[in-house]
């Protein structure tokens, strides 16, 4: 079979698994909001409300209902692409919460991302090209304590030092309450105020998300900064690295143009695999520095004991987790020429 058959045989069925990945995310999320323990109309009305009263907004929402046909209903749902409405936003529809905070989560992962790409390669080769030098060491440990140290704890620490002893950084918030916020037209509050010509827009939203995509892309940065450090290593001892030695070929050219190319393959693979752990980190970062994105609002319908918020915003993730590991791994295939399916 030829390697194009081969990846359009690998893309298919990569494709048709897709729904069964997101069908086995779909019961296991349903089937742990219902074995922890809370009731949601105790969350709704309190728990000093009457048992009648309870009761009757049970059988409202259905949860008095067999737990096999509340699932058979949701997947119903979900087969007509309703979400459900929440039970404490008045009915609030959970596609109308994820367009109002999801832009949010979006600027946030964005530019976290940014930041650990760039830290994380720059430390990784500097690590890399000076075997044996403190650079090394230092590289090491930064790896490690990058990825070892809490989300929460970081971002707590810096959020103390940064914002609260030296006051360079707002410590929550996504802009300030004094400013107008940019007109709406892609959610995102850097491009709104760009494309508004608004400048101070531009830098106070910048200023406000500043620390939390710095913690976050930091703390994801000792990811990429370890791929890179072992593969540019393997990749310097390389039979052509040593032929373009001999033909007198500088050592930054051939880190440049040679070794870091082929040193970076594998960071396009890790990327999907970090994809879910930054949402899961945006998660404690968006509680810790209280940035209003749709994480943080999942917190507070798990919180809330919201099924339908929690159960949509889950399945939206989960969707977005899947689409960008196909996409990823597609990409991988079509940049490194070595890999077969």
């Amino acid at each position: 079979m030829s390697r194009s058959k081969a990846l359009q045989y690998y893309i298919v069925s990569r494709l048709l698994l897709a729904p069964l990945q997101l069908l086995t995310i779909i019961t296991i999320v349903f089937l742990l909001l219902r074995a922890t323990p809370g009731d949601p109309a105790d969350a709704i009305l309190g728990g000093r409300a009457p048992e009648a009263a309870k009761e009757e907004l049970r059988k409202q929402l259905g949860l008095n209902l067999p737990l096999w046909l509340q699932y058979l209903n949701y997947l119903g749902n979900l087969l007509r692409f309703d979400l459900g409405s929440s039970l404490l936003s008045r009915g609030e529809n959970v596609w109308d919460i994820i367009g109002q905070y999801f832009p949010a989560t979006v600027e946030l992962a964005v530019c976290s991302m940014a930041v650990a790409l760039i830290v994380g390669i720059a430390v990784g080769t500097l690590s890399a090209s000076r075997p044996g030098t403190y650079f090394d060491v230092g590289g090491r440990l930064f790896g490690i304590i990058t990825y070892a140290l809490p989300m929460f704890w970081a971002g707590m620490l810096l959020q103390l030092i940064f914002s609260v002893q030296l006051g360079w950084f707002p410590n929550s918030n996504r802009f300030p309450p004094n400013l107008p916020a940019p007109i709406t037209v892609t959610g995102l509050y850097i491009i709104d105020s760009l494309l508004g010509g608004n400048f101070t827009q531009f830098f106070a939203s910048l200023h406000h998300l500043a620390l939390p995509s710095l913690t976050l892309g930091i703390l994801l940065s000792g990811i990429f900064e370890r791929i890179v450090r072992v593969n540019l290593k393997q990749t310097l001892q390389a039979d052509y690295v040593e032929a373009a030695r001999a033909r007198g070929i500088g050592e930054n050219k051939i880190l440049a143009s040679h070794a870091l190319k082929n040193a970076l393959i594998p960071v396009i693979t890790v990327l999907g695999l970090t994809f879910a752990s930054l949402l899961g980190g945006a998660i404690l970062t968006e509680v810790t520095f209280s940035w209003p994105g749709l994480a943080n609002r999942l917190y507070q319908a798990i919180a809330d004991r919201d099924y339908p918020t929690v159960q949509g915003v889950l399945v939206f993730f989960g969707a977005i987790v899947v689409s960008a590991s196909i996409l990823i791994d597609i990409l991988n295939a079509y940049v490194d020429p070595r890999i077969r399916y």
